[in-house]
């Protein structure tokens, strides 16, 4: 019985997904255009909001909850484990006071109604994984504009979604560049938990009643031993993840 009704409720979060990512492409196009990165931001995070509260058509539940030690006054490098696209929305909601943004795949800039214009044009950085001269270029370019516009970043240092939860090994010469380029920023770590049951039945339909889980950890500073800052962070966050 819960199979059959999670196939009703995951025609209808598929479908109104897809249908508030294409209504908000022009919008934010249009502000864009008109206003700016700064009303842009605000455009994608009424967006981002309307994805979150599209979980409840699956009774899904979302637990994050910052911590209050995170300095407003620092870049924050916000470092995740990676399970499913369906934490983006999340992120781009619950951190949007941190102004965050991503290091991302190249594939992510192709056209996707929302997403591409947000990532190409709202700040992050979108790179090919199999160029790694050119990938650390973009992202010192990347990190001189997040110092200059006092912005956060996103990283997933996996390189690529884990569908089964197990925890990937850190790729580690982007977060080596980033740390070089802003040595006097906050490490806040992540676990991410339950993200990839939306997987479980290769994406249709999705399970119902998902917990989707985030673990906040303490926040570190960029220690001048970057393979020893990163082994501490991705121990770390593997020992939340399920």
């Amino acid at each position: 019985m819960d199979k059959f009704l999670s196939f009703f409720l995951s025609f209808f979060f598929y479908f109104n997904f897809g249908v508030l990512l294409i209504i908000f492409h022009p919008i934010q196009w249009l502000f864009l255009f008109l206003f700016g990165r700064t009303l842009q931001k605000k455009i994608i995070e009424i967006l981002n909001l309307f994805l979150v509260l599209n979980y409840k058509i699956i009774f899904s539940s979302i637990h994050f909850k910052l911590i209050n030690t995170i300095p407003k006054e620092k870049i924050k490098i916000f470092i995740l484990n990676h399970q499913s696209m369906f934490e983006i929305p999340i992120l781009i909601w619950y951190l949007r006071r941190f102004d965050p943004k991503f290091v991302g795949k190249k594939s992510l800039g192709n056209n996707i109604p929302s997403v591409s214009m947000y990532l190409k044009k709202g700040g992050s950085v979108l790179i090919d994984r199999s160029n790694k001269e050119e990938s650390l270029s973009k992202i010192s370019r990347f990190c001189k504009e997040v110092k200059k516009n006092n912005w956060s970043i996103i990283i997933f240092p996996e390189g690529t979604r884990s569908k089964d939860g197990k925890m990937k090994k850190f790729k580690k010469s982007g977060l080596i560049k980033i740390f070089s380029e802003l040595p006097d920023s906050i490490i806040v770590p992540i676990s991410i938990n339950n993200s990839f049951k939306f997987n479980n039945w290769n994406g249709f339909p999705i399970p119902l009643k998902i917990k989707l889980n985030f673990k906040i950890h303490k926040t570190l500073s960029v220690n001048k031993n970057y393979l020893k800052t990163i082994n501490q962070i991705e121990s770390k966050i593997r020992e939340f993840v399920n």
